[in-house]
């Protein structure tokens, strides 16, 4: 293996340049791969793959900042690549396994609810006849892109003839009861950030409207990472085997000081949390990935 790692990333965005910075300061070469040069040669490399900048060598580690919008083939091809990876002994933070976990979100609420967590309900089906009974039991539910991300898409669902056509949500309906305010117009929210097992920060995210994604206009606020959102977030992590995260919790309406996990994001960004937290938080995630490189493989079960 080469000493240098890799950095999955499509171009030196805000999260890029920073990773990239963190852990050259450590004396480790960082080289930005774009997942979406990346494939495989089996019979015409060393490794059977195709990595930019690295030849017939591998990485010493691999952290996927981002795998990059594409057909669902381009998409599944580098989730191979990313397999491959550990397959072939690199560590990979986060493993393909966990991405594929968190990037569907109808997996991410089964496996949350398996282990014990606090979540809202969820049905995830693939026809609108399906999801228009879902309605007609649950008037008011949020539709959620499957695959969606910084709030784009969400809609919430009153009356079965609202749902829309299967083409129009490519095919499937993952819905959840809307979760309302403890207090009417409070639109408020808590992003939990993740790194090795650990809360390393966390903020309320206040919404301008039900949809509080920093991306959507949402105000952020620096809230400590301790007590029942620290706990919660570190289980939820674990639970999709992440070795770094991004957990969304909304309170409970029924419960106290009770907390629900609304989601867990595998490739989180950090900017609008960077901006209220005291610690460098890439800097924690670069000391966190070279540490797992060190102990010879990334963390989390598989």
């Amino acid at each position: 293996m080469s000493g240098a790692v890799a950095l999955f990333t499509d171009g030196l965005d805000w999260h890029a340049a920073r990773l990239e910075r963190a852990i050259m300061r450590r004396g480790v070469e960082c080289r930005r791969v774009p997942l979406n040069a990346c494939g495989f040669a089996v019979g015409r490399t060393e490794t059977g793959l195709l990595l930019p900048g690295f030849g017939d060598g591998l990485p010493s580690g691999a952290f996927v900042r981002v795998v990059g919008q594409g057909s669902f083939e381009q998409v599944t091809l580098r989730l191979g690549v990313l397999h491959a990876l550990d397959r072939l002994g690199v560590p990979v933070y986060n493993t393909a396994r966990a991405i594929e976990r968190c990037v569907d979100k109808s997996t991410t609420s089964f496996l949350l609810a398996h282990a014990g967590l606090p979540t809202p309900p969820s049905v995830a089906v693939q026809s609108a006849e399906m999801a228009r009974a879902t309605i007609e039991a649950s008037p008011d539910s949020v539709l959620k892109p499957l695959f969606g991300a910084q709030g784009r898409g969400l809609r919430r669902l009153s009356r079965p003839d609202e749902v829309p056509e299967p083409e129009a949500v490519a095919g499937v309906y993952y819905l959840q009861p809307f979760v309302p305010p403890r207090r009417t117009g409070e639109w408020r929210d808590c992003r939990v950030f993740v790194v090795g097992g650990i809360a390393v920060a966390a903020m309320i995210r206040h919404g301008r409207s039900w949809i509080t994604n920093v991306h959507q206009g949402a105000r952020c606020e620096p809230l400590m990472p301790h007590g029942s959102v620290a706990d919660l977030a570190v289980r939820a992590a674990a639970a999709v085997g992440a070795d770094y995260a991004g957990v969304d919790l909304i309170a409970d309406p029924d419960g106290g000081d009770r907390w629900l996990v609304l989601e867990v994001n595998s490739m989180p960004a950090w900017q609008g949390l960077q901006s209220v937290s005291k610690i460098d938080i890439a800097d924690t995630l670069a000391a966190d990935f070279l540490r797992q490189i060190e102990g010879g493989a990334a963390g989390g079960p598989r």
